[in-house]
């Protein structure tokens, strides 16, 4: 029996944090997605182990035909899975939806219409423009700005003589002869219009003049789509947001792996931050590990196990419970991390670090355990394949038993042929990160500011020439943050 299924997600618009609890949920369980360019590829991070296949609509690039992505997704739910159909804005508002529906119906495929929130409403409330305000507007329409034969719609005679806001979506390229036929056809040239362009996204920028100057104005601030043109006296109006954030207009590039850029990006983005996610580097696990299997499964051997990073914490989780390790075989053992990341991890599972340098080093974790650890105890260290050897050369030189477990690998898997990066800022959180970005033929404008999460990443910029860069007070994701807000702040000083 056929168990597939399809759910029609609406994103929202702009930023992933816009999308619905419920549509999060559909992509958390999902087997399959098939996406549009116009989302933000975070939200792809919630359906992590799912197939992903994108049909997106770009203007003027090349997409896939309405067919064919009815065609996909019958295909994947005959083959039995969940498919998540993830559209931009919501699915009925001129998002081919409908569409999608009747093939569904006509192969008997059960599915669900999770609604999302519309560009043609959020985008100009986010840009301060209310599409009805009492007392002058009360009433908004939603035109396309193109049908499908590239015309204008045909009721612009019809839409002149509405009282209330008119939004054009898609209607870019057709600005003059929107504009053109309102005129033509009784609306005042004096009316307000605006244009707002990649609308809900932190690089969104909002032209506002009348019906008489908008296409000037346009041209002359190179408005680019995807863009939303607002008509009618509520863009009079001016809610535009007044809580200001730290980062706002200024761009950030995140390298490393897809979950710390994913992470970090995410972090930036709250704060204002325009994101250039390069996360060319992938967490490869070690699946057949028999000298990790041994020291799990005789755990209770050791007195402190030493976990460097994140990736290595959840890999000691996730390794523990595989082998059934039972958790109270743990009570009597300390736990001494690298850095507040690797200690939330545990602590997920209550398990609370024992140990915790106040600089986030291997060389300071490694003289913390040689004064704590005890002659005859022993220590389980599990780490990257390329671990720092200062660690091992100070238990070494102090006696310490330890076993040096190496339990993953960190991997450059860039296809890109690299390219000069002009954010004002980039980031740097680890070695092999500095590594993997200059072999795969990037570099750094010398107008970017360069952030490292520390002294061994600083280290590795050194074998590059690069030598002015800022290094996080504290080695972590909040570190490399607050650098980044502390050097916008004294610049807005000056």
């Amino acid at each position: 029996m056929n168990n597939g299924k399809v759910y029609l997600v609406g994103a929202g618009c702009g930023d992933y944090d816009l999308i619905t609890l419920r549509g999060q949920n559909c992509l958390k369980k999902c087997d399959v997605v098939v996406y549009d360019s116009l989302t933000d590829k975070l939200l792809l991070e919630y359906a992590d182990n799912a197939e992903k296949i994108c049909v997106g609509k770009r203007a003027g690039k090349h997409s896939e035909k309405q067919e064919n992505i009815n065609e996909i997704l019958i295909a994947k739910a005959n083959e039995g899975k969940t498919v998540v159909r993830l559209k931009g804005g919501d699915p009925f508002v001129f998002g081919r939806g409908g569409e999608e529906v009747q093939a569904l119906q006509s192969h008997n495929i059960p599915y669900e219409v999770i609604p999302g929130i519309s560009s043609a409403i959020a985008v100009p409330e986010i840009a301060g423009i209310p599409v009805t305000h009492r007392n002058l507007s009360r009433s908004v329409h939603i035109i396309t700005g193109h049908t499908a034969q590239d015309t204008l719609p045909k009721n612009i005679r019809e839409y002149a003589k509405l009282d209330g806001t008119l939004v054009f979506l898609m209607g870019l390229r057709k600005l003059p002869e929107i504009v053109k036929g309102l005129t033509e056809n009784g609306k005042n040239e004096n009316t307000p219009a605006a244009i707002v362009s990649n609308g809900a996204y932190a690089k969104e920028s909002t032209v506002r003049g009348t019906l008489k100057n908008i296409c000037s104005l346009a041209e002359q601030s190179k408005v680019e789509p995807p863009a939303i043109i607002v008509v009618g006296e509520a863009v009079r109006l001016d809610f535009s947001a007044t809580i200001e954030k730290p980062l706002k207009n200024k761009t950030v590039a995140v390298t490393g792996t897809h979950k710390l850029s994913a992470k970090l990006g995410r972090e930036l983005m709250s704060l204002g931050a325009r994101i250039n996610r390069i996360d060319y580097l992938s967490v490869k696990e070690y699946r057949q590990n028999e000298q990790l299997d041994k020291a799990l499964s005789n755990v209770n051997n050791y007195n402190y196990i030493v976990l460097t990073s994140m990736n290595g914490a959840e890999i000691f989780i996730k390794k523990l419970r595989a082998l059934k390790v039972d958790v109270r075989k743990l009570c009597n053992i300390k736990f001494a991390v690298i850095g507040s990341g690797t200690a939330g991890i545990l602590e997920k599972y209550g398990i609370f670090a024992d140990i915790i340098p106040k600089v986030y080093t291997s060389a300071n974790l490694g003289n913390l355990l040689a004064d704590t650890v005890n002659k005859n105890e022993r220590v389980l260290i599990l780490r990257a394949e390329n671990g720092s050897k200062e660690l091992t050369e100070i238990l070494s030189r102090n006696n310490i038993i330890y076993d040096d477990v190496k339990t993953y690998d960190i991997q450059s898997e860039s296809k890109s042929e690299g390219g000069i990066i002009t954010s004002d800022y980039i980031t740097f959180a680890s070695s092999s990160g500095v590594n993997a970005f200059f072999e795969s033929g990037y570099a750094v404008s010398e107008n970017t500011k360069i952030v490292c999460i520390g002294e061994i990443t600083a280290k590795a910029l050194h074998k590059y020439n690069i030598a002015d860069y800022k290094i996080a007070k504290t080695k972590d994701v909040v570190g490399i943050i607050n650098t980044i807000i502390s050097d916008v702040k004294k610049e807005s000083d000056f």
